[in-house]
């Protein structure tokens, strides 16, 4: 049996050395494994006491890698990474079926949720976890996520197939315009009770770059109603508050049932699209193909093809 316990007394010891080589300072290795800076430091020499090398050479307020740290380092980097790897690799094949989709809360709702029925009814063997969040974050380095991102379709380290082309109109309920007068130009829409979006994460088109693109110089005098997350703009425009921005493939449904109706035909696109992406490092679990596959098919491309 391999004596590992000969150079290295404890796991934790490893997992100090390596913080503290990746960050150059013991401090912040300590932060990061939320122990105290001289936790560190002993376990960092327990491993040179052992080898018998310097690992760091301790200067005022900084430290720096010896060169054998620099060989030590590499090694432990890459075992720890493959074991990472590895880990990662049982827990989504543990999970039978399973396949996490991150996305917007707005997709989630108003686009995911409404098409879930037809899908579980042909895959009733694949159990589909909504990952919504406020932001675009990273897709974990698995065979089972996927995720939709808005942009030009090029992220390091994805796949990406396009899903939907981004085509931005005005919307409002239908009750509103009966209570309103349609716009009939760009003045009159631009004094209307317009709902915004506040993104503070994502970065979105906004009023002023609708009119912008129309050729209009709109100014933002800062009132209406004001909302941070897309859900729930479309869910107050469905409500009658005002006229909000409408992403064809988010409202197109609402639209189809009378939810909402266009308030002006004039819309906007840009080089910005929206795509479902994929890690690179890893080959998709079945599951996760075939949950690409309806995507796409149900995507522009599926959908105009048909």
């Amino acid at each position: 049996m391999l004596n590992y316990r000969k150079y290295i007394h404890s796991s934790a010891a490893i997992f100090a050395f390596e913080a503290a080589a990746r960050h150059q300072s013991f401090t912040k290795a300590a932060q990061e494994l939320h122990v105290s800076q001289p936790a560190v430091s002993q376990a960092v020499r327990q491993i040179e006491v052992a080898l018998g090398v310097e690992l760091f050479h301790r200067r005022h307020r900084a430290i720096v890698l010896t060169d054998a740290g620099e060989r030590f380092y590499n090694d432990v980097s890459f075992g720890l990474k493959r074991i990472l790897r590895s880990a990662e690799r049982l827990v989504a094949e543990g999970v039978e079926g399973h396949v996490t989709l991150s996305v917007s809360t707005a997709f989630a709702h108003y686009w995911m949720v409404p098409r879930l029925a037809e899908f579980r009814a042909n895959n009733p063997d694949i159990e589909i976890r909504l990952q919504t969040t406020d932001r675009d974050i990273e897709i974990p380095d698995n065979s089972s996520s996927l995720g939709v991102r808005r942009g030009l379709g090029k992220w390091d380290g994805y796949h990406s197939h396009l899903l939907a082309r981004e085509e931005i109109f005005p919307i409002c309920s239908p009750s509103f315009l009966a209570h309103a007068q349609p716009p009939g130009s760009l003045e009159e829409l631009a004094k209307a009770k317009l709902i915004h979006l506040d993104e503070p994460f994502r970065p979105r088109p906004t009023w002023q770059s609708w009119f912008r693109f129309h050729g209009f110089d709109y100014r933002d005098p800062g009132d209406g109603l004001r909302l941070n997350d897309y859900a729930l703009v479309v869910q107050a425009a469905m409500a009658g508050e005002g006229i909000a921005l409408g992403w064809r493939h988010i409202v197109e449904l609402l639209i189809e049932k009378g939810f909402l109706v266009k308030a002006s035909d004039m819309s906007y696109t840009e080089e910005n699209h929206f795509f479902v992406i994929w890690p690179k490092s890893s080959a998709l679990t079945p599951q996760s193909e075939r949950l690409l596959e309806w995507l796409k098919l149900h995507g522009d491309e599926g959908k105009f093809s048909r």
